[in-house]
């Protein structure tokens, strides 16, 4: 089975390392630069992603907000958060809306892609 997922960040090289790495693995990546753009693909998704890499802050975000839209509009996708900005309160109420896991930047694309594996799979985060 195909395994889907949507990069959300603002960052282009972010988005483009990301992209590349888990399209190397055989994944069908989409990508998104802000909040707006992410849940217009989710709207329009023939397929839902199985993952979505959220980043907290983007131009248009900078709350959790996005997030519990993310996880509406993709009830059954993980969505794991990633920020450069994460705080306590902010790891707490991402967790509690849902995410499956909140990741530090900067990080490892390898790490992440290992992540997306798991969070896929179902494995605890």
């Amino acid at each position: 089975m195909l395994m889907r997922v949507l990069v959300v960040d603002d960052e282009l090289l972010i988005r483009w390392s990301l992209h590349e790495a888990l399209e190397a693995k055989g994944w069908s990546v989409t990508e998104a630069g802000d909040g707006r753009t992410a849940l217009k693909a989710l709207t329009e998704a023939d397929e839902l992603p199985d993952v979505v890499l959220l980043d907290y802050r983007l131009p248009d975000s900078n709350d959790l907000q996005l997030l519990a839209s993310v996880r509406r509009l993709a009830p059954n996708g993980k969505v794991i958060l990633m920020t450069a900005f994460g705080t306590p309160e902010v790891t707490a109420g991402a967790l509690q809306l849902g995410a499956y896991r909140v990741v530090g930047k900067p990080f490892e694309v390898d790490e992440m892609a290992s992540l997306v594996r798991r969070a896929h799979d179902g494995q605890p985060a």
